[in-house]
């Protein structure tokens, strides 16, 4: 039986877990948080959207990015203030648009094969996580950004996706409580929604049953080994000087799967992984009456314009999310981000209320060509399943199967 080590208990560490665990492997998940699902895998947009797979690498995001610079309320925010890291990440970033068609068709065909055994794991592992099967529909408020979505899904078809055109009052039939006027959409009845944070949850929880330690509320680094095999050192948190990596324990391989913390991590171990956090926001209005309930849509919506994705999460939860902030490790929830997703329900669905609302921020772990970085590190025993920016939740079940088979059996 290998020993494996994974650093990072969200959707791809324990993910990873799992998929290493059926294998016979002894797995142990280190995560600097008490609990697992602490960081982006906490209160996402709730989509498992192979439609939503388009990578951003074209120039049509870059026009629209710079049109949106000075705009208070605009889907991407820029701290223009200079960095290394964010210059070096966006360099790369203009120099993947050459890759945008084979990725976005690459990455299509990873949202599909990973949503069999996504639903797998959960029905071995017995969640309930929300899960709401009725599609996802795009909208598209004019005839042009229409048009430019049906060149884009000329690709998400080459990738294997059922994703068809459909009308203003189509639009009305998937989603009769959407409001507003809209060109047409496009609508896939094969993606579907749920909440992260409870799969990841009740994941945990059954690894925990079928063997893999979890050693929360820890901080760990990883050191290789010089003949192969890794060191975890670790200390609880919040660490004190006179502790500090105070425990150690050797592994015969590590998966790092920590998020935007990925990048350090790479570094010492001798690997350049190029992560940026890209913050994104949302809001979970709680739906407290029968009034609320029947006004909130059960259909997954993207609208295109806005850039806003919504989920239903079970009777009396509404999640909203959207944006992408380019401002380094800032985890701050700015309300002048959180305003538009409330205007944007108040503005859709008049008929809930936002009283009760509750605003969340997270870190996407990005690579610059938006494709995850999954594979075997310089060092032996070093495997990396990190950076799904947005599409965490929708590759993450996908990517752990690949990292699993090239860790390969116990032995």
């Amino acid at each position: 039986m290998s020993k494996i080590a994974i650093i990072g208990a969200g959707i791809t560490g324990v993910t990873t877990a799992f998929a290493l665990r059926e294998r016979g492997h002894k797995v142990t998940v280190f995560d600097r948080h008490r609990y697992a699902a602490m960081e982006t895998s906490y209160a996402n947009g709730g989509q498992l959207s192979a439609s939503n797979a388009e990578v951003w690498n074209n120039w049509a995001t870059v026009r629209k990015g710079i049109g949106w610079l000075l705009r208070k309320d605009a889907p991407l925010s820029l701290d223009l203030r200079p960095s290394w890291h964010k210059y070096s990440w966006l360099t790369e970033f203009l120099v993947g648009i050459r890759n945008y068609e084979k990725n976005s068709i690459e990455t299509t065909r990873l949202a599909i094969e990973a949503r069999q055994h996504l639903l797998r794991m959960a029905e071995t592992a017995a969640i309930d996580f929300d899960i709401e099967t009725r599609g996802i529909l795009h909208v598209y408020h004019d005839a042009h950004d229409f048009e430019q979505a049906a060149k884009s899904n000329k690709m998400l078809q080459a990738g294997g996706l059922d994703r068809r055109p459909v009308g203003a009052e189509e639009i009305r039939t998937i989603e009769p409580a959407l409001s507003g006027k809209y060109h047409g959409g496009f609508y896939t009845p094969s993606d579907f929604s749920g909440d992260i944070h409870k799969f990841v949850t009740g994941l945990t929880a059954h690894c925990a049953r079928t063997g893999v330690e979890f050693r929360l509320g820890t901080n760990a680094e990883v050191m290789a080994e010089r003949h192969g095999g890794v060191r975890v050192e670790w200390s609880p948190e919040p660490v004190g000087s006179a502790d500090r990596f105070a425990l150690q324990e050797s592994f015969d391989a590590v998966v790092i799967c920590a998020g935007v913390e990925s990048r350090h991590l790479a570094m010492t171990l001798g690997d350049r992984v190029n992560i940026y956090p890209v913050k994104g926001y949302s809001i979970t209005v709680q739906l407290d009456s029968l009034s609320d309930q029947t006004a909130a849509p059960r259909v997954s919506l993207l609208d295109e314009r806005a850039k806003i994705v919504t989920s239903r999460l079970g009777s009396d939860r509404f999640r909203v999310a959207g944006t992408a902030e380019i401002n380094g490790f800032n985890r701050d929830i700015r309300s002048d981000r959180i305003r538009p997703l409330v205007d944007w329900v108040e503005r859709n669905f008049p008929g809930i209320s936002t009283r009760r609302v509750v605003p969340w921020a997270g870190l996407r772990p990005m690579m610059p060509d938006m494709m995850p970085h999954v594979g075997r590190g310089r060092r032996k025993g070093v495997f990396y399943n990190t950076g799904h920016g947005h599409l965490g939740w929708t590759l993450s079940a996908a990517t752990a199967e690949l990292i699993a088979m090239q860790v390969g059996p116990a032995h």
